[in-house]
């Protein structure tokens, strides 16, 4: 049976052309139909001529179907890709400055905090609309959203909707490959339960053929300098809290109150990491600004080039699909899911991500049990204030907004409860053409 796939926000390419060739490979779908949707008609055509290259390249029978119509895109998908970025860099890069005028610094500001708060509070209306589309035009399919802020998207969509949508990450799998290089080992041999929520998940366990390598891991952080000096904020918590993080250390540089409230502690651990993201302020924000004036060209070049890399990346997506309406091969993932009791000690409505079992049967989560009660705390408050945040946006409700700023750890381990108020007013002004859904902007 021909299926469609149907990317909205087709304009990220790297996601676009990973994903697009992962879903390729698996022979189920080598006839399938891929649909992209961008409102950017020049990235949507570079996106076009990257899956046709595809295409060629492995001799699929697949076509490709680039579109700015996002219903026309919908209509009767049976798997759908979300890779949006709500503004561009001209909009969310004050999520990033202002908050640094008020003295904390920032380095993605994706996730949480106030800069993760508003990219969530512009994005959710518009992950609304595309969810409500699906409800009408494809409302079997499975939804798999690569958008951050994850947690506060899956939680909002999740709880308006009945559609099939769970969140995926690659930090999981890529933290693990990372520590299985670390100590020697090859990814298939490594075996990890793994929970938390987004961007702040922890290895319960993991193990090589069975054994327990946290020892060796741990001798390795502390004697090999060049692992010591790949990532010293999340290194660090791990030696200190016993289990070891999923993202990077700039990410979680922002998610705590020990690396980014002063200048010595920033110098010492978010400047010199030896791994992509060490933690410097604004880092992402710099990346897309040097690549507002040059992605073209570079594309161009991935185009241009004769060599084209079949091989699966290690993204989940395709291989869900796969499970779900492809050969039927099961696979296990983490996913971002409501909930409602896999992890015991976090909150009933928290989105948490955890194992799941796709297969023919659909999509089970596995149960977890409690967080160790040291990563509770940490995990619980930022649950708690991604919430917070959610409740924020389905309210219209600014004060929200203010309540789930004022308790961020690194915010406020930096700011006054009434600087934290101004800065979250300024924030709110600020994004005012983007929430039209609020009651009102005023504290």
């Amino acid at each position: 049976m021909k299926r469609k796939f149907t990317f909205i926000g087709a304009g990220s390419l790297g996601f676009t052309t990973a994903l697009a060739k992962d879903i390729l490979s698996f022979e189920a779908f080598g006839d399938c139909e891929i649909h992209l949707m961008d409102i950017h008609e020049g990235r949507l055509a570079y996106a076009a001529k990257a899956i046709e290259k595809l295409i060629a390249a492995g001799q699929y029978s697949a076509t490709v179907h680039p579109t700015t119509d996002r219903k026309k895109a919908l209509e009767h998908a049976d798997g759908v890709l979300i890779t949006i970025l709500q503004g561009g860099v001209d909009v969310w890069r004050h999520d990033i400055e202002i908050p640094k005028k008020y003295g904390v610094d920032i380095n993605v500001g994706d996730t949480r905090g106030p800069a993760g708060v508003m990219r969530f509070l512009r994005t959710a209306p518009v992950m609304l609309d595309i969810i409500r589309d699906v409800e009408a035009l494809c409302p079997d399919a499975v939804v798999l959203n690569y958008t951050n802020p994850m947690a506060m998207l899956c939680s909002y969509l999740q709880r308006l909707s009945q559609v099939n949508i769970t969140g995926l990450c690659h930090s999981v799998q890529g933290t693990a490959h990372m520590l299985a290089e670390w100590i020697g080992a090859k990814p298939d041999e490594v075996t990890y339960t793994c929970a938390g929520i987004n961007h702040q998940a922890f290895y319960l366990d993991f193990k090589r053929n069975g054994e327990d390598v946290y020892p060796l891991i741990r001798d390795k952080v502390l004697n090999d300098p060049a692992i010591a000096n790949a990532e010293p904020v999340r290194n660090e918590m791990f030696l200190q809290l016993g289990y070891y993080p999923t993202e990077s250390s700039g990410h979680n540089s922002e998610y705590n109150p020990w690396f980014r409230k002063r200048p010595d502690l920033i110098e010492k651990y978010c400047i010199h990491g030896t791994n992509w993201n060490p933690g410097a302020y604004a880092y992402i924000l710099n990346e897309y600004l040097d690549a507002e004036s040059t992605w073209e060209a570079r594309f161009n070049e991935l185009i241009d080039t004769q060599d084209v890399d079949l091989d699966r990346s290690g993204e989940y997506a395709a291989n869900i699909f796969n499970a779900l309406f492809g050969d039927g091969e099961p696979f296990v993932f983490n996913g971002n899911h409501l909930n409602s009791g896999i992890i015991s000690n976090l909150p009933p409505m928290a989105c948490v991500e955890t194992p799941v079992l796709a297969s023919k049967a659909g999509l089970d989560r596995i149960h977890t049990g409690p967080l160790p009660d040291n990563l509770a705390i940490m995990v619980n408050l930022s649950a708690q204030i991604e919430e917070m945040a959610v409740n924020a946006a389905i309210e219209g409700d600014p004060w929200k907004v203010f309540q789930a700023n004022l308790f961020d750890p690194l915010t406020s381990a930096v700011l006054s409860m009434a600087e934290i108020r101004e800065l979250t007013q300024e924030m709110l002004t600020k994004n005012e053409p983007f929430l039209g859904y609020f009651k009102s902007l005023k504290l």
